[in-house]
């Protein structure tokens, strides 16, 4: 029986990871900040697949928190066999304006929890010659976007990171695969939620399902690809962002976010 651990299994695309992986047959190690939230999910997926869950509280925006996380895996003998480091923050609006705690702990989660997370379980799985990670990116990765820069950044890094990981791990013949996730608007909790900033209108059309997402996303890992970016409208978006200097896409991406950004209307 394989092991897979999700982090920001909660919600969105987490908890639909957490629920296909669940009916495939991996045994679950479910993280989030959330317990209560994360122990009724699991019960739910026990009780439906009869696979076993294990529930992990933790807030990857604390010091060593992804350290942290690696040594209770190991004190507690779980085997990860399948990492998805989905845990993820964003905030909209302007680089100003917005809290600079909340951009630090946005930087830590996106990419210093990911990359060591990817780090601590690249090695444990190499150690046994096999594994599968996936990193989640963003489609925000393929280019540079004014009044979301900070978290456009930190999936450019996501992206990069992991396709250069992807070649190292391939090369050096570990078993290993790793894949960069590059989903573009999802129906998800982040694209309505309060704490983080402005709210970015988009029209029901152009949002795809966190399930539909976290489909592709475990699909294109297991077959061992790079890169997967879910629905062609996104994969076209991606393709013609190399069509454009860098500046002329922050200028349409500027444009568009700051007449589609919308202040919450407890702010």
């Amino acid at each position: 029986m394989s092991t897979a651990l999700v982090t920001g299994a909660s919600d969105g695309i987490g908890l639909e990871f957490s629920k296909i992986l669940a009916s495939r047959g991996y045994d679950l190690i479910l993280v989030a900040r959330r317990e209560a939230v994360l122990k009724e999910i699991s019960a739910t997926l026990v009780a439906e697949h009869g696979v076993k869950c294990t529930v992990i509280s933790s807030d990857l925006s604390k010091p060593k928190a992804a350290q942290a996380l690696f040594k209770t895996t190991q004190k507690e003998g779980l085997q990860v066999d399948f990492l998805i480091n989905n845990a993820g923050l964003l905030h909209n609006g302007f680089f100003t304006q917005l809290d600079l705690g909340a951009q630090e702990n946005m930087m830590t989660v996106n990419m210093l929890a990911l990359t060591s997370l990817t780090h601590l379980f690249a090695n444990d799985m190499a150690s046994r010659q096999r594994g599968h990670i996936l990193n989640v990116a963003s489609l925000a990765a393929w280019m540079p976007i004014p009044n979301q820069n900070i978290y456009a950044a930190t999936k450019a890094f996501v992206l990069s990171f992991t396709q250069a990981l992807h070649n190292e791990l391939k090369a050096a013949g570990t078993g290993v695969t790793v894949t960069a996730l590059c989903p573009g608007y999802t129906a998800t909790k982040m694209m309505d939620n309060p704490q983080q900033g402005a709210k970015l209108a988009i029209p029901d059309g152009m949002m795809q399902s966190a399930a539909d997402v976290a489909e592709q996303g475990i699909n294109a890992c297991l077959k061992g690809k790079a890169t997967w970016i879910p629905g062609f409208a996104n994969r076209f978006t991606a393709a013609i962002t190399h069509l454009f200097s860098k500046m002329a896409l922050a200028r349409l991406a500027g444009s568009f976010y700051r007449k589609n950004l919308s202040q919450f209307s407890s702010q």
